[in-house]
């Protein structure tokens, strides 16, 4: 069977993602710039914003981990998903560093059924109930939203291995999600 040269050039362009090459990581900051600094913008404003965007790069040219971390698919759902993450941090950080009465009036506490609450849970979630061990199969199917084989494909796990977690983290998740209906 003849290899397709489009994947021999995605396995080329990955791997030198992964090694931290120079023209590479250029052309993602290039390319991505507008959909970072529009994830980043959904939940923060002005300098924040700003701050924000440029830590996630800064990061992504660093962290060799967090650029291992990606495996293939789409690169902007995961770059964005990456940002709104950093923005979610950022945001909680900013509020535990200031008393409650400091806080502007809109950044008090996220307004009910907000799309910033909703990030904020799911943070939440991620933090306190979820197992690392299953954080890669909760974010490509849930919020990168992959369908089961891309997602067990990206992970490197097999189809049925990736629905056993997806079953586990769907109850953990419809737990947390009780208890904190009951608070």
């Amino acid at each position: 069977m003849a290899r397709d040269p489009a994947q021999d050039d995605e396995a080329r362009w990955l791997d030198r993602f992964h090694a931290g090459a120079r023209d590479v990581l250029e052309g993602c900051y290039r390319d991505h710039f507008r959909t970072v600094d529009q994830a980043v913008g959904q939940i923060l404003r002005g300098a924040d914003r700003e701050t924000v965007v440029q830590e996630v790069f800064l990061q992504l040219v660093s962290d060799g981990d967090l650029r291992r971390g990606y495996a293939g698919g789409s690169f902007a759902g995961w770059i964005a998903t990456l940002a709104r993450s950093r923005a979610v941090d950022f945001w909680r950080r900013y509020r535990r560093e200031r008393p409650l009465d400091e806080l502007p009036a809109e950044q008090a506490a996220p307004e009910p059924g907000s799309r910033l609450e909703a990030r904020v849970m799911v943070s939440r979630f991620v933090e306190e109930a979820l197992p690392a061990k299953w954080a890669g199969v909760f974010e490509a199917r849930f919020l990168a939203g992959l369908d089961q084989r891309a997602a067990a494909r990206r992970l490197g796990i097999s189809r049925t291995t990736l629905a056993y977690q997806e079953l586990q983290v769907r109850r953990r998740l419809k737990r947390y999600l009780l208890r904190r209906e009951g608070t």
